[in-house]
């Protein structure tokens, strides 16, 4: 993608499972006063007739709050996705996934707009976005997860659970 495409970004964002389609609900986790947001569209996607555009964590999207202050509803807004529940393969071969679906609320530069975020956000997330990277207080590190995530390890049908992580070891960020 240009330079131009992505606001405030830096950097490539690799292939990933798309979980989160146009129309999807998911909660906002910084502290602007939205609660839910509502995918109304994919930047960047430029489409395929009769699928629907998705989202995956790290990609901005257009959305609109549901529920939250009523200054913020009813106007479109540019928000960026930070967890999602579709587990995605890392290149090192970690099925990772979050508890639900996220996002946090942007400007077209990629700034937020609140001040801090609830819960972990995504690595791929954090490595695109270098302002919602300094705003998180924990990353989704590649193998080991974060506090409240449920990571899969395996190949192909053969994936097998792993309990949800409880506690971070010294030195995990």
């Amino acid at each position: 993608m240009s330079k131009r495409g992505r606001g405030g970004s830096s950097g490539n964002k690799f292939r990933m499972s798309l979980g989160l389609p146009v129309g999807a609900v998911v909660n906002c986790a910084d502290n602007t006063g939205a609660k839910n947001l509502y995918v109304i569209s994919v930047k960047g996607v430029k489409g395929r007739l009769n699928r629907l555009p998705a989202a995956a964590v790290g990609d901005m999207v257009m959305a609109t709050v549901k529920k939250g202050k009523p200054d913020l509803r009813k106007k479109v807004m540019p928000a960026v996705i930070v967890r999602q529940r579709k587990p995605w393969r890392r290149k090192d071969g970690v099925f990772m996934y979050f508890e639900d679906n996220a996002g946090v609320i942007v400007n077209p530069k990629g700034e937020m707009k609140g001040s801090a975020i609830t819960g972990p956000i995504g690595k791929e997330c954090a490595d695109l976005w270098p302002r919602i990277a300094s705003a998180a207080n924990a990353i989704g590190c590649p193998g080991l997860g974060c506090i409240g995530d449920f990571v899969m390890k395996g190949r192909g049908n053969n994936l097998r659970f792993m309990s949800p992580i409880i506690k971070l070891e010294a030195g995990t960020f």
